[in-house]
This record gives C-alpha cells, structure tokens and sequence, in this order.
C-alpha cells in the first residue's frame, strides 16, 4: 500500500531520478531506424506468450522478454545488479512486496506522467501498490487471493465429507487423517515467507505500518503471536508435513498422497497442475481458504506483480505503453490467467472469459469462482515496508528451523522482529 509521512517521503528521496532517464523521454512509436526496442526481466510462465502476442500487433515497439529466476531466487538481485551498472532492461516483474525496498534502492523510475491515465482501469488499492509519495514506478498486473487446493477423492477416503471452513476444522482434519495413517498429512509447512504472509495478512495482522513520521514493525504483535501459535500447535503435534515451499518432494508427496492439500495463492493452480503426477489429473478441486470465524469470513492474500519501469530507461513511455497493454488486453489477459494463473488487477480483467472456463485437472470446477467469492473479502489495507528483501530472507530460514522443529514460530517472530528494526535502522530511516 501507499505509505505515508516519512515513509514516503524517504522514498521519494532515495528514488529521485535525474531529468534525463524521466519518463516520456522518448516517443512510443519506431523511427526510420526502426522500432523502439524494449528489453523484458522475469519469470513468470505466461508472461513471454503476452510478449508475443504485444509484437505481433505492435510493428513500432518490440518488446524482447527474458527469463531470469524469480525473484527471491536471484532474480531481484540480478536486477538491482543491473540497475547499478547502468545496464538494467526498462521492464522487470517486480512483487509488490519488493517494490517499496526497490524504491528505497533508488532502483525505480517515475512514469507517472505516462502511467496516470491508466489509473481508472484499476482496481484502487493495487494502483496504491505501484505509487508512493505521488510517484507511480509501474502497472499492476495481479492480484493473488489465496485458498485451499486439496485432493477431493483422497479427502473422501479419510472421512473428510466438506472441506474444512475454519481454522479449527483444518487442525482437526489434520489430526484425524494424521491418526489413520501417521505417514500421511492433510498439510504441509514450508519455508515461504509470502505464503507465510498471506495467513497473517488475512488476520489483520500487518507487519509494517507508519505513524508519527516513523516506521512501525509489528512482526511479532499479539496478532501475528496467534497465528504463529496455531501453526505451531500443528508442528508440535507432528500434523504437518515440512517439505520445501516449492520443492520437487512436496510434489512428490503430493502425486504420492501423503499431502493431500496446500493453502495458498490463485497462481498456485497452474503450478501444483503441472508439477504433480499426470495420473492425479481431475482428483484435485479448490475450496475457499480455512477462516478464522465462519460468521464474518476474511481471506488472505499472497503475492501480487507489478511490471516496474526500472531507473535507466530511456523509453519509459513505449515501456509504460507495452506494461498498460499487457494487464488490460483481453487477450493478454485471458493468456495470463490460462498459463500464469493470475487473477486480474485491470478491473476489465474481471469479466474475461478465462475466468470462467472449467478447469479439467480440477475435475472442470471452474475454480476462479471461489477466488471471485473472496476477493471482496480480502484487506486491502496491508502495508509492506522497505526491507522486504531482509525480512523475508530470515523468515524464511526461520519456518525452515521451526519446520524442523529446530526452532519455534513464536521465536522466529521476535528474531525476524529484531533484524527488520535494525536493517530499518540501518538504511537510515526512522523507527517508531
């Protein structure tokens, strides 16, 4: 989200650009030399196909899309490596959690003179996602509302007739499949701070905020601690299983039926769909995300893109043009959500037909009903701060250790806690 006061206006100062890499620096259209050539980082499955499809249909910008690791991979390091050198591409996939501490870097360019015009075909608070301090730096692509993609035949084998609705349900599915048989889980655990985030996102349980000119950090508040608390109960208890967020064994488990679930993001669909074995293909189906109180639902959300415009372009406004196109053509769009499984942060991108299609490795539900279901539902009033980069690193090694049963998630909290406030401290900003 926007940050405020000091919040910003710190950003904005680490982020001024000079007058020669401005946005409209250059006309959209080619030249007799040709067209503008716009270079593309990421790594998202899907976004080369909408590349594409802009070049077929666009002779005076062509864009060349690269794919890099994502992000937490290498991907953000290579970019800001990039950046630095002074040889970074104009576009890259940025998460909006990442883009507030690319901003702080000083890594992003304003185009919000070319961008602000597409302001309206947004939703509001994923446009608050791409600007700070009156500055836009890219176009939202996504939004990613999380829920519960679980094994329907292997759910029913176990006894469990609906899926669970509530927290409390989850853990007692969990025990009962746990206790037919131990070498079976209803879960696992990874190590993924965003997947982490999106429980705590859904709640309310912020970990950055601003108020008196200064960062707040709440990563170990008494509602986070409840969060925490329950996964922990569910390590303690040996209910889950601690396989990698990601990772070839948690598909492995998966194919196998020893995880017959995974709570997270609408992107998650495509992903478990191809990298679980061929022969599970129609037993999965998708439910809404297990919530705290059954009589005022709230849901969480996990990710999210932006297509940033990095420092150093010098044709921010074909940039800007080709980032506008590729969250709002329809054809883009329903290409996204085929291949990438976004669901769409261009408000147009909310009737496409591809949300509607039946799904046949999820048994033809058509799952984009139950995202569309709880997006109104979902905060949107979650704030990331400048030091994600730091902050979910050492979270992330820290559900590694409390997946192990190394450490603790109630630990982790207050150690992740202590080094955000100190990188905070050390980038030279200011904490309350």
């Amino acid at each position: 989200m926007r940050a405020a006061g000091i919040a910003a206006a710190t950003l904005v100062a680490l982020t001024a650009c000079s007058s020669s890499s401005t946005s409209g620096s250059s006309a959209s259209g080619g030249t007799a030399a040709g067209p503008v050539k716009i270079q593309f980082w990421g790594w998202a499955p899907g976004y080369a196909q909408s590349v594409a499809l802009f070049n077929k249909t666009h002779p005076d910008i062509q864009v060349s899309f690269e794919t890099t690791a994502s992000g937490s991979k290498g991907g953000y390091t290579k970019m800001l490596t990039a950046v630095k050198a002074g040889n970074a591409p104009c576009l890259a996939q940025v998460g909006y959690e990442t883009l507030p501490s690319f901003a702080a870097a000083g890594a992003l360019q304003d185009v919000s003179a070319d961008a602000d015009s597409a302001k309206s075909q947004f939703a509001a608070w994923t446009w608050n996602q791409v600007s700070i301090g009156g500055q836009v730096f890219g176009i939202p692509v996504d939004t990613a509302p999380m829920a519960l993609l679980y094994r329907k035949d292997l759910f029913a084998k176990y006894g469990i007739t609906t899926p669970p609705a509530t927290w409390a349900d989850y853990a007692a599915d969990a025990a009962k499949v746990h206790t037919a048989d131990p070498s079976v889980y209803l879960g696992d655990f990874g190590n993924d701070a965003y997947q982490y985030a999106g429980l705590d996102w859904q709640a309310g349980a912020g970990w950055f905020g601003t108020s008196n000119n200064s960062w707040q950090v709440s990563i170990d508040s008494a509602a986070n601690a409840k969060v925490a608390d329950y996964w922990q109960g569910l390590l303690g208890k040996h209910l889950l299983k601690p396989d990698p967020s990601y990772d070839a064994s948690l598909y492995k488990d998966m194919s196998d039926g020893k995880i017959l679930s995974d709570v997270n993001a609408v992107w998650d669909a495509p992903i478990i769909a191809t990298s679980v074995d061929k022969s599970t293909s129609g037993k999965w189906a998708v439910a809404p995300m297990p919530v705290w109180d059954a009589s005022n639902p709230v849901y969480g959300n996990d990710g999210g893109s932006a297509t940033a415009v990095l420092k150093g372009c010098n044709d921010a406004k074909a940039a800007t043009e080709f980032a506008v196109w590729m969250s709002t053509n329809a054809d883009s769009v329903s290409n996204l959500i085929k291949v990438t499984g976004i669901y769409p942060a261009a408000t147009s991108g909310l009737t496409n037909a591809a949300l509607s299609t039946p799904d046949a490795f999820y048994g033809n539900q058509v799952i984009y009903d139950v995202f569309k279901a709880e997006t109104p539902n979902i905060s949107t009033t979650w704030q990331w701060g400048p030091t994600m980069t730091q902050t979910s690193t050492d979270l992330g090694t820290g559900l590694g250790q409390a997946g192990s049963g190394s450490s603790t998630l109630p630990s982790v909290l207050t150690s992740v806690q202590n080094s955000t406030v100190a990188e905070l401290k050390n980038q030279g900003l200011s904490v309350g």
